[in-house]
């Protein structure tokens, strides 16, 4: 595709791209409602337990049904994993990157069917569905670039004596597990996945029932271009089937995204047995500083695409700003209008900006989160409502909210997953960053500042995995492979490592030290 397509792309003007996504969205309408098998060692199981998909953009529209998984279907998915290893282990590094890049051939080429299809199971607008896609792609061609460039990741050593050599060799763990959540449906699922395989890992893949297509999508396109059965197995089903999968003895590793508290619970319990690695992000609370010196326009645009984007689903949404008292009332003034103005709608739609929630519980935490604003003696300055008028009335759509706060709301502290950001003046940077780091989490923050001294110290201070200055795209939103590297500190992040990012494959592979005497 010769238009690129990121997280941080401000609109899209070319009318071929638009034409192709309105074309794809026309076909996948036949693929919506089938029923769907889950994949252990390259068989279809129909276990005749199923999840009945139907999507936010409209309730009446099944996207699909989807086999459970039945405890004997992950045991069987692990074994059958823990039985390959060594056999994939021996592809070499060369010959499963070389499988990967064919993949991300095959994967660009349906992009927009593929995304067609995520904005009916998701509610994604078109320009993030396709940047899902666009990223699952570079996931693909950016870790096998450091593969490449790290030559399998095997070092020599020193040695002690001329008939001595010394060689440091990363190898994968074993058996993989990957459990993925909703919200990037492809990435998520994929991302992880490939980081693992390319390295020498089998995979067990069990994505959310809310996004499951994507994930079958992925396993179709790898098949397709020539993994074997046994490298990777999905697992489609609930939260049983992803607490054995985690827990199971055989499984070497493991990687989730999702909440805090079943991120912290996996951590804690699935090494019971021996160590083993958890690669866990578990969202944020991510704040945003405006102080006097900032370009106001831009930094009002940064949160309403930060906050708003993707109806708020994203780990990395913007949900707090802290405003210098000389700059609040302008800068509030411009946010609550822009959020007015944000087109929310059917996201297969080209000119919708924001499109549904998940699901009916989304919407009640939406509701719940404005009640407690109105109860505690906070305004709601845009939005705060569910949106029932017309075709919106039959799916779950909120509209973009601004609110102030007292202290006391939960709105300050607890992850909301929902288009709503709140918003309160500060006298002092040093008294934003302080109310910045005070939270659990640690994943992303933005800073709209012109001072050099300014910028330097939120830098220096702020306790976040990835930090954004001055970013009109997404305040806190839109990291990229090879672009930012997308991990979080303390309660948001386990590994050190970000995905997208130089060190992430690290994280899948051990170190063997070898000598050999000649």
């Amino acid at each position: 595709m010769a238009f690129k397509i990121t997280y941080a792309t401000m609109s899209v003007d070319n009318e071929d791209l638009q034409a192709a996504y309105d074309e794809a969205v026309e076909r996948v309408q036949g693929e919506l409602g089938r029923e769907h098998p889950l994949y252990v060692n390259g068989e279809e199981r129909f276990t005749g337990e199923w999840y009945e998909e139907t999507s936010p953009v409209d309730r009446e529209i099944l996207v699909g049904r989807y086999s459970q998984a039945r405890p004997q279907d992950v045991d069987d998915a692990v074994e059958a994993a823990s039985a390959f290893e060594k056999e994939w282990e021996s592809w070499g590094w060369e010959r499963r990157r070389d499988l990967m890049l064919a993949a991300a051939d095959r994967m660009e080429d349906e992009m927009f069917d593929l995304a067609a299809l995520m904005g009916y199971e998701v509610g994604k607008s078109r320009l993030e569905a396709l940047g899902d896609v666009a990223e699952t792609v570079e996931f693909f061609r950016y870790y096998s670039r450091k593969m490449t460039e790290n030559e399998g990741y095997t070092i020599p050593l020193s040695s002690l004596s001329d008939n001595e050599e010394n060689v440091s060799v990363l190898r994968p763990y074993g058996t993989w597990a990957v459990i993925s959540p909703f919200n990037f449906p492809l990435a998520l699922a994929a991302g992880p996945s490939i980081g693992a395989l390319l390295t020498g890992n089998t995979v067990v893949l069990k994505p959310s029932n809310q996004g499951a297509r994507m994930a079958l999508e992925f396993y179709r396109i790898m098949r397709e271009a020539g993994l074997p059965a046994g490298a990777l197995h999905v697992l489609t089903g609930g939260d049983d089937a992803g607490d054995r999968l985690a827990h199971h003895p055989l499984v070497d590793g493991i990687t989730f995204t999702g909440s805090y508290d079943v991120g912290m619970y996996l951590y804690r319990t699935v090494r019971d047995d021996r160590p083993k690695p958890v690669i866990a992000e578990m969202g944020g609370k991510n704040p945003v500083i405006v102080t006097a010196t900032a370009d106001l326009d831009d930094a009002a645009e940064g949160v309403a695409r930060g906050a708003f984007g993707f109806s708020g689903q994203k780990c990395s949404a913007t949900s707090r700003v802290y405003i210098e008292r000389p700059a609040f009332d302008e800068f509030v003034d411009k946010l609550t209008r822009r959020a007015k103005e944000l087109k929310v709608g059917n996201p297969l739609e080209r000119d919708s900006f924001t499109g549904p929630v998940i699901d009916e519980a989304a919407v009640k935490r939406f509701e719940d989160a404005v009640a407690d604003v109105e109860a505690k003696g906070g305004t709601v300055l845009a939005g705060g409502y569910r949106i029932t008028e017309g075709e919106l009335g039959r799916g779950t759509y909120v509209a973009p909210t601004v609110v102030t706060a007292p202290e006391d709301s939960y709105v300050w502290s607890q992850e909301l997953f929902v288009p709503f950001v709140a918003v309160a003046p500060v006298d002092s940077l040093d008294e934003a960053l302080t109310k910045a780091n005070d939270t659990p989490f640690g994943l992303t923050a933005g800073l709209f500042s012109r001072s050099d001294d300014e910028i330097e110290e939120f830098f220096d201070r702020i306790e976040a995995g990835v930090t954004y200055v001055n970013r009109k795209a997404g305040a806190t939103t839109g990291a990229w492979p090879d672009i930012q590297s997308f991990g979080g500190w303390k309660g948001s992040g386990t590994s050190g490592a970000g995905g997208g990012g130089p060190w992430y494959l690290r994280s899948y592979m051990r170190e063997q030290s070898r000598t050999r005497i000649r």
